[in-house]
């Protein structure tokens, strides 16, 4: 009668699920963030946001969490819940005063923009980015190889650098730094009354941290601005990885949520990355394709090498015992939603009915996907997406199928770049949202890819990898491969295969096509 809790931070809301030690999900209630993502104005002001601002509040991420985990516990009546794990969206981050409470709820940084918790896909920070990737490479810093050879607009130090410039009297009131997976599991296991934590997972992928070299230099962080070496010791230095515990439930946070206090709590992992053991993919060579606003596609390896355009390698990064990569594309479900509303349609029904009755390559229409950026292969968030073949007898759904399509053709390309650095991709798993909401453009993916694409029928794949690593920092399960197979037996047991079809080979050489345009277009 044994449960485990998985906390699901997404882009928009949270997901609250309750998973028995055998794989059953006995509950799970979604609830919404009272503030979504703050674009336009800070609440209660009438101040204009500059465009490439993408915040949030705070305590949405614990009203939610609360309404939804109740709702999910009350679901599961029987059961004891054991073990508690977060995932969270990431780099999402925020300033803190001595107490821990984020900045942005004191009044005299109210209606301060930068005193805000910065939702991961804020790109504010690019101009920041591209100057720690230029010193970094002149001085021939060790650590960039693990990312590619760049560094991210979207992580924490370029976000850490862009508030010291732009609002220096936040970054001096700031007592701590913290990814927002890192303060939500603090504040379940006690906030202030307890040590601070940071997630290996986090820190590895997004702030250039290593368990064997630490974080950047002081002589680094100092030739960018002087005052960044002192902000680097407000990020907390106790790491702790993913599915160990980093603190049990404090009394008042298991009142809130009606469950009984001392239960272990995971160390968070980002919501993407939790998608790995969510999907029972517990062995090296899997590539798994966390597929929804954006796409993270993670693979876990027994081969230590580094390639340009990888977002991050971090040993232990996913599951003990690999090297687990990170790749990306920065727009996928949300381009799908911006192309929905830009072409006035009400739905996605028609729009994806109409597009599968194209032929492949949209009838002549290419599309170029990096519409937010473009993550893998050249870490940029400066590049522009494009359509291109257009005439007045295309539509609205020849733009949604080659976008769809561009999107396929960017996994390609990342499988391309691990095959050719001698990292073998084995098997593909999709989890997230698209893969059960959209069959079509799982069927484009295995064209594309020419592979088999397994979809485990649980929607909630990173919620149930958080659940497992709740239950492993339980010590339920004697290592993470146990729990994995254990809590994910029932899904593989009925999981859904997508095989290539009969359009697999028209892509080949519409791939090649999207490759040129792509080179064409990277970063000089």
């Amino acid at each position: 009668m044994k449960a485990a809790l998985g906390l699901d931070f997404g882009t928009l809301s949270v997901r609250a699920l309750v998973v028995g030690l055998d794989g059953r999900e006995l509950g799970s209630a979604t609830r919404d963030y009272a503030h979504g993502a703050i674009c336009d104005h800070l609440p209660g002001s009438d101040l204009a946001l500059p465009p490439d601002f993408a915040l949030q509040h705070p305590l949405d991420w614990l009203e939610s969490a609360v309404e939804a985990a109740r709702d999910a516990i009350r679901q599961a009546e029987g059961h004891e819940v054991v073990g508690i794990g977060v995932d969270f969206t990431s780099c999402t981050m925020l300033p803190l005063d001595r107490d821990g409470a984020p900045l942005c709820l004191n009044r005299e940084f109210t209606l301060v923009p930068h005193a805000w918790a910065k939702l991961w896909k804020h790109h504010g920070a690019i101009p920041q980015a591209a100057r720690m990737t230029a010193l970094a490479r002149e001085r021939g810093e060790s650590f960039l190889a693990r990312y590619g050879g760049t560094i991210g607009e979207e992580w924490l130090f370029p976000k850490i650098l862009e508030v010291i410039e732009n609002a220096p009297e936040v970054a001096e009131a700031a007592s701590h730094w913290m990814e927002a997976g890192d303060w939500v599991v603090w504040q379940l296991i006690g906030g202030s009354a307890v040590p601070l934590v940071r997630s290996t997972c986090q820190a590895g992928y997004k702030g250039l941290w290593s368990a064997q070299d630490g974080g950047p230099s002081d002589d680094f962080l100092a030739a960018l601005h002087p005052a960044l070496p002192a902000a680097a010791r407000k990020i907390p230095d106790l790491t702790i990885a993913p599915g160990n515990a980093a603190g049990v439930l404090s009394a008042r946070m298991a009142e809130r949520l009606g469950i009984r206090s001392g239960i272990p709590v995971s160390a968070a992992i980002i919501d993407a990355h939790a998608g790995v053991p969510g999907a029972g993919a517990s062995m090296p060579g899997t590539l798994v394709m966390v597929l929804g606003t954006s796409s993270c596609h993670m693979l876990n390896s027994e081969v230590d090498t580094t390639i340009p355009g990888v977002a991050g390698v971090v040993r232990d990064g996913i599951l003990p015992g690999f090297y687990g990569y990170e790749t990306g594309q920065a727009a996928v479900g949300d381009a799908f939603d911006w192309l929905r509303c830009m072409t006035g349609e009400t739905g996605f029904s028609r729009l994806s009915k109409e597009a599968a009755a194209l032929p492949a390559g949209a009838e002549g229409v290419r599309c170029l996907d990096w519409f937010n950026g473009c993550r893998t292969p050249y870490m940029d968030g400066s590049l522009r997406g494009a359509f291109t073949g257009l005439s007045l007898r295309h539509g609205p759904a020849h733009l949604h199928r080659s976008l769809m399509e561009a999107t396929a053709f960017g996994v390609r390309w990342i499988v391309d770049l691990f095959r050719g650095a001698g990292v073998p991709v084995e098997r593909f798993c999709a989890t997230g949202g698209l893969p059960h909401h959209d069959p079509f453009l799982m069927q484009i993916y295995a064209d594309v890819l020419g592979e088999s694409i397994t979809i485990p029928p649980s929607r909630h794949g990173p919620a149930l990898g958080a659940a497992i690593l709740g239950a492993l920092a339980a010590g339920e399960f004697r290592d993470a491969a146990s729990a994995i197979e254990s809590m994910t037996a029932l899904g593989n047991a009925t999981a859904r295969v997508v095989v290539p079809g009969k359009d697999a080979a028209s892509y080949e050489p519409i791939y090649d096509e999207y490759r040129r345009w792509g080179e064409t277009f990277q970063p000089s």
